[in-house]
């Protein structure tokens, strides 16, 4: 018997601009790269980067979320005062 995996949390996504909202089913102990595809295969291709950004996992998952998001889009980060001119 093949094991399937179960759907049993939802992540919800709301566009404020446009009073919309995205329900996407995945499971509870997802990790922040399989979030991250979602998010990306999901919202990212309509409407491209938030401009803002409220969970409830707290600020050290917000951080990995956008981190592994921004690998997968090729964004490089320089969070460091020293690559500023």
């Amino acid at each position: 018997m093949p094991l399937v995996a179960r759907k049993n949390t939802i992540l919800v996504v709301y566009n404020r601009l446009l009073k919309i909202t995205y329900f996407m089913a995945t499971i509870e102990e997802i990790l922040v790269e399989c979030l991250a595809r979602l998010f990306r295969d999901n919202i990212w291709k309509l409407f491209r980067l938030s401009e803002s950004m409220i969970n409830d996992k707290g600020p050290q998952f917000a951080a990995e979320l956008i981190k592994e998001l921004n690998r997968m889009l090729g964004i490089e980060m320089r969070l460091s005062i020293v690559f500023h001119l």
